[in-house]
C-alpha cells in the first residue's frame, strides 16, 4: 500500500526545499480555442400575432359574460 504523503526527500521532480522543477507539471491551460458544440440559433423575442389574437379573444368573451351575469342581477 502506497502512502497518499509521499516522503518528500524521495518524491521525484521535487527540487530541494521542495520546489517542482520546471517541465515538470503539466501546462495551465490547453491549446485549444474555441466552442466544441456549434451555439443554437436565436430565439425569437415577443409573442407572435396568433397567441395574442386569441388570448384578447378570450378575455373580451369573459368580460362580455360577466357583464351579461351583473346585468342579469
Amino acid at each position: 500500500m502506497t502512502s497518499p504523503d509521499p516522503e518528500p526527500t524521495r518524491t521525484p521532480g521535487l527540487e530541494p526545499g521542495g520546489q517542482v522543477s520546471p517541465g515538470e507539471t503539466p501546462p495551465a491551460e490547453g491549446g485549444t480555442y474555441g466552442i466544441s458544440h456549434p451555439e443554437p440559433p436565436e430565439l425569437r423575442k415577443g409573442w407572435g400575432a396568433m397567441p395574442l389574437t386569441v388570448i384578447i379573444a378570450l378575455v373580451v368573451l369573459v368580460a362580455i359574460g360577466l357583464i351579461a351575469m351583473a346585468v342579469a342581477l
